[in-house]
Order: C-alpha cells, then sequence, then structure tokens
C-alpha cells in the first residue's frame, strides 16, 4: 500500500457499466515523510474520503479486487483514511 493525499474530486459524465456509482478522486502520491513523490492521479473512492485527507491506496490489479465486478479496468483504488502516522528511526 502506498500514501497519497486527495487533493480534489474528478467528475465524469460518462463511465463504463462497472463503474457507475463510484467516486472518483485526484490523489498527490506521497512518501513517508509526507513529500510529494510522483505526479498526481485519479483513484476511485470505495471508503467516502474527503479532499485534504491522507490515504492510502493501491495500484494495478489489487486496485481492481476493491469493485464488485471482478473483471474491470482500474488502475488505483483508495482502500483506507490515515487516522495516525508513527516513524521510528532505523538507526
Amino acid at each position: 500500500m502506498k500514501l497519497g493525499r486527495v487533493t480534489g474530486r474528478v467528475v465524469s459524465t460518462k463511465k463504463i457499466e462497472s463503474f457507475e456509482g463510484i467516486k472518483l478522486m485526484l490523489v498527490q502520491p506521497l512518501d513517508e515523510k509526507l513529500e510529494i513523490a510522483g505526479d498526481p492521479f485519479v483513484a476511485f473512492d470505495t471508503i467516502q474520503a474527503g479532499v485534504g485527507d491522507l490515504i492510502y491506496y493501491e495500484t494495478s490489479k489489487e486496485a481492481s479486487r476493491v469493485l464488485e465486478t471482478t473483471m474491470n479496468p482500474c488502475d488505483a483504488a483508495i482502500v483506507g483514511i490515515v487516522d495516525n502516522m508513527f516513524l521510528t528511526d532505523k538507526k
């Protein structure tokens, strides 16, 4: 799983059938220090995340398993909202 922050909503007037009723969010990937770690992307939101939320997400085949229809072209899905994060020094 990877960290990200929801930065906006994406509106799509036409979707394929397996995506109907699912909210799309714009996600900025982050590293463990909460610094930008890549380009923003669109992810499916099945957990009701909001703009500004720190989230964790999955990509690839694992992301498509979040949706009820098993055969779908989902590339990224938000799977949880981060409430707290604790880091320890590995030295």
